[in-house]
C-alpha cells in the first residue's frame, strides 16, 4: 500500500497516485516485520530498505511503473493494495464532481468504507504516507478550488517520496471536470454502488 490522494470539488475532481509497487519474498514473520517498519516510517531511503531487507533475509521486488489512478467515464478511480495473511486486499476510491466513495475488496464481497461530497480530500495509503499527506493538506489548504488542490496533492506526493521509500518519485495525476455517476462505474467493476 502506497499513496493515492483525491480532492472532490463541486464541478470536478482531481486524483494522484504514485507508481511504486514493492513485493516481498521470504519467511512470513520477516516480511511482516519489514513491511511494518517500512509503513510506519522506520525506513527512510531506498538504500536503507535494501539493507534492512538483506538483514532480515527478505528479497525485494520494486517497480515504479504501476498505474494506480485512472479516469473512466468522468469518474476518477484510485487503488491501493496490500497483502494481508496471504489475501490480496484492495481499497478503491471513486471520485467525480460532488461525490466520492471508498470500497474494500479482497476475500469476499466488496465492503463500502465511506462516501462523501464536495470539499473533501481523500487519502489512501500506509500509516506514514497518510500522515505526510494530511500534514501537507493541513499546512496548505485554504478552502480554494481544484487548481489549489492540484498544487497541494502534487506537493504531498513529492514530500512523501522524499520521506519514505514506499512512494515513487514519479506520480500520475488525473482530473475530471464532470459530475459523473459513480454507481455506474462501480457496478461495471463489480464493487457495488455508492448508496
Amino acid at each position: 500500500m502506497t499513496l493515492v490522494i483525491a480532492f472532490v470539488g463541486e464541478a470536478g475532481a482531481v486524483m494522484a497516485g504514485d507508481m511504486r509497487e514493492i513485493t516481498f519474498l521470504g519467511d512470513r514473520a520477516s516480511m511482516e516485520r519489514l513491511e511494518r517498519e517500512l509503513y510506519t516510517g522506520s525506513i527512510l531511503t531506498d538504500e536503507d530498505l535494501g539493507k534492512r531487507a538483506g538483514a532480515l533475509g527478505v528479497r525485494l521486488g520494486i517497480r515504479d511503473d504501476k498505474v494506480k489512478v485512472t479516469e473512466r467515464d468522468g469518474v476518477l478511480v484510485g487503488e491501493v493494495t496490500s497483502l494481508e495473511g496471504g489475501v490480496l486486499r484492495k481499497r478503491r476510491v471513486y471520485a467525480s464532481g460532488g461525490s466520492y466513495a471508498i470500497v474494500d475488496t479482497g476475500d469476499g464481497a466488496p465492503v463500502p468504507r465511506g462516501r462523501g461530497g464536495a470539499g473533501n480530500f481523500v487519502v489512501l495509503g500506509n500509516e506514514k504516507t497518510k500522515a505526510i499527506a494530511h500534514r501537507c493538506i493541513r499546512e496548505r489548504w485554504k478552502n480554494g478550488g481544484l487548481r489549489d488542490a492540484v498544487e497541494i496533492i502534487a506537493r504531498s506526493m513529492e514530500r512523501a517520496s522524499a520521506e519514505t521509500p514506499s512512494v515513487s518519485r514519479r506520480f500520475i495525476l488525473v482530473q475530471t471536470g464532470k459530475t459523473a455517476d459513480l454507481g455506474k462505474v462501480m457496478e461495471q467493476e463489480g464493487t457495488g454502488s455508492p448508496s
